[in-house]
């Protein structure tokens, strides 16, 4: 097992371990068991392996966390996607957007805190819109790729954008059914008075989830930028090559 867990990251994606396999075979008996119409034998091993992971390999938990996600995919994504007409408020923000991947082969999407405020009509809409994006940024994935990169610009944030329930909400989304996607999140340009709402959100962030999140000195943001992304990857507002691309439009 300790072998398994040094070289994970070595390891391409896509190439499962002898432990993994036993126990995505062990997690798909129990979820057939537990739950014969959960069609478990749709899903592939490297899904399968996303949720034993977050579980660190723990089949039981895994077993419970994928039985909630298939029931919530159930009720709150029906029709199996989320399309554009499903969130026009969001949508018309314009705050969401893809570009080129970094030098492992990660999709990025960056996204920009000034552009975002809360829903007058609740959070179902911000909701769906968490779905959409994560479900085009999964479907961009090259062969053998699981983890995207998101890059949070907060330049120009205000209290006029904050939406702790929002953030929790999409945290929640993230964490409990996409769980092993996020490969990091950098943070850029985040003011004083977004830290006061970090404060708040920071709690309902999972152990492994924070070990992704990265806040960069406003003087190193290209140089930091440089060291996962190329100068070819990187977007234009940071001195790369790359023009941002809106996430319908991906």
């Amino acid at each position: 097992m300790e072998l398994v867990q040094r070289h994970e990251e070595a390891l391409p994606s896509d190439i499962i371990t002898h432990t993994e396999l036993t126990k995505i075979t062990l997690l798909r008996t129990i979820l057939q068991t537990s739950d014969p119409s959960s069609k478990v034998q749709e899903e592939d091993d490297l899904t399968i392996r996303r949720f034993l992971r977050a579980r660190e390999l723990n089949v039981e938990k895994a077993s419970a966390m994928f039985l909630k996600y298939l029931k919530w995919r159930h009720s709150f994504v029906p029709n199996g996607s989320i399309s554009i007409s499903d969130v026009p408020n969001d949508i018309a923000q314009d705050k969401v957007f893809a570009q080129g991947h970094d030098k492992i082969g990660r999709p990025i999407i960056i996204i920009f805190g000034r552009k975002h405020f809360q829903n007058k009509n609740g959070l179902d809409e911000f909701k769906r819109f968490v779905v959409y994006v994560l479900d085009k940024v999964c479907a961009s994935m090259p062969p053998g790729q699981e983890k995207f990169v998101c890059i949070a610009e907060l330049k120009g944030w205000g209290y006029s954008n904050s939406d702790v329930r929002g953030y929790i909400s999409a945290l929640t989304i993230l964490q409990d059914y996409y769980p092993e996607r996020l490969g990091k999140l950098l943070i850029l340009n985040a003011p004083y008075i977004f830290m006061k709402v970090w404060q708040i959100v920071y709690p309902f962030i999972d152990n492994k989830t924070k070990k992704k999140i990265v806040f960069v000195e406003k003087n190193k943001v290209k140089s930091t930028l440089l060291e996962d992304i190329d100068q070819s990857q990187l977007p234009e507002i940071y001195g790369g090559q790359l023009p941002l691309v809106p996430i319908q439009d991906c």
